[in-house]
């Protein structure tokens, strides 16, 4: 057991340290390619956030816990939400400026929609996988236009100065590159190695342990990013880092998961992790939209209700734990 606790804070250690030094270094190669900076802000920094879910996703489902890749996806949009933008509104208040992430909003809520209409069936297929993942190609391609044609918009500038503060010379960004992918590999094993350990001791099904342990985990780096973003007054950062997050969990992150291993969706991922996906996404919604000339914003009264939210989440599914033991 104490083999397994160490596995799981190990790797997330080191999983959270590794996907952002391959940011990094991805980010500053694509620079020395001559790739546009906004193009890798939208592309590669946002692969990158999302990172280890895909990695622990996609080596959950080749060891046959598909269950762990469900709930990683999941709980980490609901952590996304409830966790990180209910912890960083409380420290300050976040405005909606950018008019991409207006667009990216709706888009988001009818992507969760979606996803729970192909999943309503208690399956989720290859064909239902290959549907969210044409779709994930088709929004990428639908969002680097936009990114491309609002040349003037404020998340341009910000993405731009984060790029050019990070880099490094060329060497150094190759070697952050390989060393960073080869890390998020390593460390996503022993997490999913001693995730899956636990749930077997403690009779807790891997859907739980990817919902809570491990979703809290891979969704560190968008914590510390939307932080970092709201303490430099980068406001769109911060709520980009969650809607480009929560956009590859669903679609790609999911979608690789159902490719690799089809599985049967429990009953309780539809009448109860995904309503509370999607409340705080419609929530989310409504706040950052902004409606009858109505900037988007979310208050500290916001943020400490969607804190509370997933506050209220988390102990539903340890009271589910606990009757069922």
């Amino acid at each position: 057991m104490l083999m397994s606790v160490a596995a799981i804070v190990l790797g997330l250690a080191v999983l959270v340290w590794s996907a952002d030094r391959f940011v990094d270094g991805a980010s500053a190669t694509a620079r020395y390619a001559g790739m546009p900076p906004l193009l890798i802000g939208m592309v590669i920094v946002g692969f990158g956030t999302s990172a280890p879910e895909i990695v622990v996703s996609i080596i959950s489902a080749l060891e046959g816990n598909p269950g762990l890749a469900l709930g990683n996806g999941y709980g980490s949009n609901i952590a996304n939400i409830g966790l990180i933008l209910g912890i960083t509104a409380l420290i300050s208040p976040i405005s909606v400026h950018s008019q991409v992430l207006r667009k990216e909003l709706p888009i988001l809520l009818l992507i969760t929609l979606l996803s729970l209409s192909l999943l309503w069936n208690g399956m989720l297929a290859r064909t239902d996988a290959m549907v969210l993942l044409g779709v994930f190609v088709l929004l990428m391609g639908w969002s680097i236009k936009q990114g491309m044609n609002n040349g003037h918009d404020s998340m341009t500038g910000d993405e731009v100065k984060e790029l050019d503060d990070n880099l490094m010379s060329l060497k150094q960004a190759i070697f952050w590159l390989v060393a960073g992918l080869l890390l998020l590999i390593v460390s996503s094993r022993f997490l999913v190695w001693g995730a899956v350990n636990i749930a077997q001791a403690f009779g807790v099904s891997d859907l739980i342990i990817g919902l809570t342990i491990v979703a809290i985990g891979t969704s560190l780096p968008e914590l510390a990013s939307s932080i970092a973003a709201i303490r430099k007054n980068e406001h769109d950062l911060a709520i980009g880092n969650v809607i480009g997050s929560n956009l590859f969990n669903t679609l790609a992150v999911v979608g690789l998961a159902g490719i690799i291993h089809p599985l049967e969706v429990a009953p309780e991922v539809i009448s109860r992790d995904f309503m509370v996906m999607i409340v705080l996404t419609l929530s989310l919604f409504v706040l950052g939209y902004g409606f009858k000339g109505r900037q988007g914003r979310i208050n500290r009264a916001e943020g400490a209700l969607l804190l509370a939210v997933y506050v209220g989440y988390t102990g539903w599914l340890a009271q589910g734990v606990l009757t069922a033991g």
